[in-house]
């Protein structure tokens, strides 16, 4: 059955369920948007022509709304595309043992840290083994295929870097996976005994058991993986998917009763589509674990993007490569992208005619957005 808006569905017969006070703030601010989106109570803008109006109501912006956030992903998308120069670019995925995924999901703000000690690794890869300062864009994840909690990251490097004892820009043909795992493996290992010895550590074992755990994994083969990309454009689509919204495209809900939800997923090791079924609550909890705290950043830079580095060195490296520099793209109206993307006019009236702003509508609620 195709639903109409099933996630706005979902969370309007659940808010019992999430909008308590022991509920995390951002979960509940973001979920409360999602069921207010292109409702009046955000406000709208009426447009008109010499016989029609039409309203437009006010979207939600919220992280966590799939309408919204596939707007913003072509925002970002193209940004992207314009800011990083042509050059080979390598795509890792960073994963941990499933053992520490319950440690990273109470101890939330640790999430905050995994970004930064991937790409310090792989700075320090780079750094060691030829001498050059890369770029380094890492998103991290939280889910898994089945919506379970399960913290890794995907990260975007360049093929090379900037050598600075010659402002010269270096090729890197290969990446040794092997040495990339040990690195990381040691990286997270290390993080986590500090922050055992330091006490502020919240996890089931005791601070002996999950001292023992770490000397076990460090001790085992971590999976990562290393894929060559063609081009940047790869890995901009890929993320691009769950940057700015839930862990979960609205199409792939089935079926949605009072008391359970019925989604398709990919099961890798059959190879083929299944029907996963969740209580209704529980898919509700697995989608607010994914919901990311305010402030922090679904994207994070590195190296040459790092923010205190990108504006002093993006026309050298441009230069160096004898790229012209791209303009940054202009961005898109809301008619503007409903065209682009899906090919609608959605300023014409029934019989053709354009329309034009006419006034707006205050929102109805004082909700912050």
């Amino acid at each position: 059955m195709r639903y109409r808006q099933p996630l706005n569905q979902i969370l309007s017969a659940t808010r019992e369920h999430w909008d308590r006070e022991e509920t995390r703030p951002a979960v509940r601010e973001n979920f409360n948007k999602v069921t207010l989106c292109r409702t009046l109570a955000l406000g709208a803008e009426i447009y008109a022509s010499d016989k029609e109006e039409k309203i437009v109501p006010h979207t939600c912006k919220s992280r966590a709304c799939p309408s919204c956030g596939h707007r913003a992903t072509i925002l970002w998308q193209r940004s992207q595309w314009a800011s990083l120069p042509d050059v080979p670019y390598v795509g890792i995925n960073f994963t941990m043992p499933d053992v520490f995924w319950p440690i990273f999901r109470r101890n939330r703000h640790l999430l905050h840290d995994l970004p930064a000690l991937a790409a310090a690794v792989l700075l320090q890869y780079l750094k060691i083994k030829h001498g050059v300062l890369g770029m380094v864009m890492v998103v991290p994840h939280t889910f898994g295929r089945a919506l379970n909690f399960n913290s890794h990251l995907h990260i975007l490097l360049s093929a090379g870097g900037l050598r600075k004892s010659d402002n010269h820009w270096v090729i890197v043909r290969r990446f040794h996976k092997d040495a990339l795992m040990h690195m990381w493996r040691f990286a997270v290992i290390t993080y986590l005994r500090a922050l055992l010895r330091a006490h502020i550590l919240e996890c089931d074992p005791n601070e002996r058991e999950l001292s023992h755990l770490l000397t076990m994994q460090y001790e085992r083969w971590w999976n990562i993986y290393v894929a060559h990309f063609t081009s940047k454009q790869h890995f901009l689509r890929y993320a691009g998917r769950y940057i700015r919204r839930l862990p979960i495209a609205q199409h792939r809900i089935v079926e949605i009763t009072a008391t359970e939800v019925r989604f398709r997923m990919k099961d890798l090791k059959l190879d083929e589509w299944v029907v996963k079924c969740y209580a209704i609550n529980d898919f509700v909890q697995m989608l607010a674990d994914h919901v990311p705290d305010r402030y922090r950043h679904a994207i994070r830079y590195f190296g040459l993007l790092a923010p205190s580095l990108k504006s002093r060195t993006t026309a050298a490296v441009f230069a160096l490569l004898r790229q012209p520099k791209r303009a940054r793209p202009r961005r898109l109206s809301w008619a503007a992208s409903l065209r682009k993307e899906f090919g609608q006019e959605p300023l014409l009236d029934s019989v053709g005619k354009r329309m034009y702003w006419s006034r707006r509508i205050a929102p109805q609620t004082r909700m912050a957005i």
